[in-house]
């Protein structure tokens, strides 16, 4: 029997600029966000992710429409995921869309979205 290995991915935005600190956040909300999905959703997933030692990778999309595409996808596959939009107390305006956080969940769920995105 092969090994079921998890993960979580954090997308972030390019097309809009973010300090290194306000991306940080951002990565941290979705990351949060989306643990806490998946712990609504699917706890035996999020437990085994935190026993595998919380695997993240964070990529980068180059714009709304394609963050929101593969958003919609996600969603409708019934993957842990969650959406962030800023509240605008800095640098962005209120209700900008920063950051998607997928899983925790089994690599190759989250890989039939993600895997021809770029390493941010």
């Amino acid at each position: 029997m092969s090994t079921i290995f998890f993960k979580q991915v954090i997308l972030v935005r390019t097309d809009i600029k973010m300090s290194v600190g306000k991306l940080a956040a951002q990565v941290a909300h979705a990351a949060v966000g989306s643990a806490f999905a998946c712990q609504r959703k699917n706890k035996i997933w999020l437990d085994e992710w935190l026993r595998q030692g919380q695997k993240k990778v964070v990529l980068k999309v180059s714009s709304l429409d394609e963050m929101l595409k593969i958003w919609n996808a996600v969603k409708s596959s019934s993957l842990p995921c969650e959406l962030i939009r800023d509240a605008g107390h800095t640098e962005l305006p209120p209700g900008t869309i920063t950051t998607l956080g997928i899983g925790p969940a089994p690599e190759y769920m989250i890989d039939k979205f993600t895997r021809q995105l770029p390493l941010l």
